[in-house]
């Protein structure tokens, strides 16, 4: 009976006669029972189930040399691979259901090597240096200076342990633009592996926010023919771009760097430590030299990607030929195109403006002077997340917009700009796709989501809510998930799932960093509601895809994370459903998440009284020195020795701790180091507070395998203990089917 009165969750004297059956729960405090079927039932909707259960949608899609698309797409009877002749209006299955023995060839290149644009040279590292391989399999040094923590082309990230080369090849093949990245002096980062005998040590370069040393570039073009290194005629770079932060950015393209047709300049980017500043440059391929054409200065931070849906795309365009650059800019509080004169740096004008936002350049044709974009937030109904397709001229004429339907639009142009892919859906709505020309004619309807076997199974979608912010006038948009079978005269424990950003938002995480699109799963938030939860993702102020105000909200104050805005949607969520407990508050995220959901068990413990944190950045003066010097600012030091990051620190708060809080961190995480959750540890042992803590052996900061499904098990145990106030079930997740 003891070990029982400890995992009650109701008031004292209502649980122990329950719990001795001495009188009925009253309404909302219904005793609950779940056993291994409740699991079992939970289970099945978690993403590695409900994916093979999902039809009719187009994946591994492809444009083809002659004009043809090819795509995969799950049916009834197994997978078949579709070939689309867009000129016909013809669709062929080229391979039966079930035979996997064709695959779709998008390039030639491998893990470690880039491609040439010509197909016949692939670049790669050895040794610091940077290499090339023939088609022949002949393999000869492009540089011969690059040495331990000065190595060309190397991954700016630093962490990623990667040795795939960060490289732009001209158009020509004939040249390489990449850098020398100097790790010389940047301080390191250990974990240790976890197994019998002697643990190895791992360690590598990571700069962290303050630190006087971070790793820096130097910006050259090679010729490949000669091997002449072109070492452009500029100090050092920080690593940064105006893209994303640096975390995210690399894997094989160099990022914010355009190449003119002939290959003989190259347009670049050079951002702020800080991010506060963006220039625009040219250099010549042949000398060297270098002229800046134009510099783009925010108060807080400059990007011209506003998603990290789009991470890797650039919204700005070289045009040598007529002279001319788009650029991209928030200048006027949304994410913008302009014109501006490449000699002078003049803005012409702007080519899209309104209180709405581009969010990724698909195509530029220079001859027909027109420009593919993705957008969000200009037409009425749906979310502003919504994603569309629009066409619009240099002059800022004839915007049009290709894709009129209600959802978000995933759009894959053909080279030629004559056709387009376009499957669109919304968090509630399954995939249409549609084979469109680029004036938005439908051509042929290819596919059509069937998700008849997802609701066999007891899915249902979430609801798509609006809720106002903190302020009480800007609307915020979320997803709510609730058990298959609500009972309405129940009352359930809420649960908020949250990733704060300020790069992305809570409800786009679990997406594959795409928007507001139809997932049949979205982590295990559905899952989790099916054992007796209602589960809520909000989209806070200070996230992507609004204004520039919008997203700027808590720049400076990363402890913010979205908290306020969280906590005015739980109470209004509560006033519109009765069903909802708002005596039962849980929280969990990943990540960013996780030092959101720590925080809010420090910071409003009158509110959520069970957390779980996984993995999180709980001091951004032990993270990446790219994260916390974008979104919090540069580390400054006071008279007192008090810096502007120890307020934003959850060990700073953890005295007002009063519920349950699940720590999870695994141990080689290699983007945020096991560091932090221990100082968090240290600090609540300090300060004399209960907690619980789960260390994964061996695990990056992505659980794979047997640590990913005991985790989410787990989570669903803290929950179910401490929330539903009954015994977990014993379960084991059965292992995924890609494991």
């Amino acid at each position: 009976m003891a070990a029982a009165l400890r995992i009650v969750h109701f008031p004292a004297i209502v649980a122990i006669a329950v719990l001795l059956g001495l009188c009925e729960p009253s309404r909302g405090e219904t005793a609950v029972t779940l056993g291994p079927e409740d699991y079992a039932r939970a289970e099945r909707l978690l993403p590695a189930n409900t994916a093979a259960l999902t039809l009719g949608v187009p994946h591994d899609s492809g444009w083809q040399s002659d004009g043809s698309l090819h795509y995969r797409v799950r049916t009834a009877a197994g997978e078949q691979l579709i070939r689309i002749d867009p000129v016909r209006g013809t669709r062929h299955v080229l391979e039966p259901a079930g035979d996997s023995k064709r695959d779709l060839v998008i390039n030639r290149e491998t893990a470690t090597e880039v491609a040439s644009p010509d197909g016949r040279s692939f670049a790669f590292i050895r040794n610091d240096n940077l290499w090339v391989r023939d088609a022949s399999g002949h393999e000869s040094p492009l540089t011969a200076d690059g040495q331990v923590d000065f190595g060309y082309a190397t991954d700016n990230a630093g962490w990623k342990h990667t040795a795939h080369p960060v490289v732009l090849w001209s158009p020509d093949s004939s040249r390489i633009a990449t850098y020398q990245q100097d790790q010389r002096g940047v301080g390191e980062t250990y974990l240790l592996t976890t197994n019998p005998g002697h643990p190895h040590l791992e360690r590598w370069k990571y700069a962290m926010a303050g630190d006087p040393v971070i790793p820096t570039i130097q910006r050259v073009i090679i010729d490949v023919a000669t091997h002449r290194v072109n070492r452009l005629q500029i100090p050092p770079d920080p690593h940064r771009s105006s893209i994303c932060y640096d975390i995210e950015c690399g894997d094989g393209e160099l990022a914010d760097a355009q190449w003119s047709a002939d290959g003989r300049q190259l347009a670049f980017v050079s951002t702020s430590r800080d991010h506060k500043q963006a220039v625009l440059r040219v250099a010549d391929a042949t000398t060297g030299a270098v002229r800046e054409v134009l510099r783009e200065q925010e108060s807080t931070y400059y990007e011209s990607d506003l998603s990290e849906a789009n991470m890797g795309a650039v919204n700005w365009r070289f045009l040598p030929e007529s002279g001319e650059v788009v650029w991209y800019s928030t200048r006027n509080d949304w994410g913008h195109l302009y014109l501006h004169d490449l000699s002078t740096g003049r803005e012409k004008h702007a080519i899209t403006s309104g209180a709405w936002n581009v969010i990724q350049v698909l195509s530029v044709d220079e001859r027909a002077r027109v420009i593919y974009f993705l957008g969000v937030g200009r037409e009425p109904g749906g979310t502003p997340y919504d994603v569309r397709l629009y066409r619009v001229g240099f002059d800022g004429r004839k915007l049009s917009l290709l894709t009129p339907e209600k959802g978000t639009h995933e759009v894959s142009l053909d080279p030629s700009r004559r056709f387009f892919l376009d499957t669109y859906s919304s968090p509630e709505q399954p995939p249409i796709s549609l084979l469109r020309a680029t004036d938005g004619r439908i051509i042929m309807r290819l596919e059509a989501g069937d998700v008849s076997e997802l609701i066999r199974q007891g899915w249902k979608p979430p609801r798509v809510i609006t809720v106002k912010a903190r302020d009480g006038r800007t609307d915020l948009f979320g997803l709510l998930f609730t058990p298959s079978k609500l009972d309405p005269l129940r009352k359930y424990p809420i649960v908020n799932y949250i990733y704060p950003g300020p790069q992305i938002g809570s409800v786009n995480l679990w997406t594959d960093k795409q928007q507001w699109h139809f997932a049949p799963s979205r982590g295990d938030a559905q899952a989790l509601a099916e054992l007796g939860f209602i589960v809520v993702e909000i989209n806070g102020l200070g996230t992507e895809l609004r204004s520039k105000h919008f997203h700027d909200t808590w720049y400076g104050n990363m402890a913010d994370n979205t908290l306020p805005d969280q906590v005015s949607a739980l109470h209004q969520l509560a006033q519109r459903y009765t069903w909802i407990d708002l005596s039962r508050v849980g929280i969990y995220g990943h990540s960013g998440g996780g030092y959101a959901a720590a925080a809010a068990m420090f910071r409003y413990p009158e509110l959520f009284k069970v957390g779980v944190s996984e993995s999180g950045n709980h001091d951004q003066t032990g993270y990446t020195d790219d994260w916390g010097e974008k979104f919090q600012g540069l580390l400054q030091r006071d008279a007192t020795g008090h810096t502007n990051y120890d307020s934003q620190a959850n060990q700073a708060a953890v005295d007002r701790l009063q519920g349950h809080l699940l720590l999870a961190h695994g141990t080689l995480d290699e983007n945020v180091p096991m560091n932090l959750t221990l100082l968090l540890v240290d600090a609540l042992i300090k300060a004399n507070k209960d907690f619980d803590l789960l260390l994964l052996p061996n695990q990056n900061h992505v659980y794979r395998g047997t640590a990913e499904r005991y985790m989410t098990r787990r989570r669903w145990d803290y929950f179910v203990r401490y929330l539903l106030g009954t015994q977990p079930p014993a379960y084991l997740i059965k292992p995924f089917a890609d494991e």
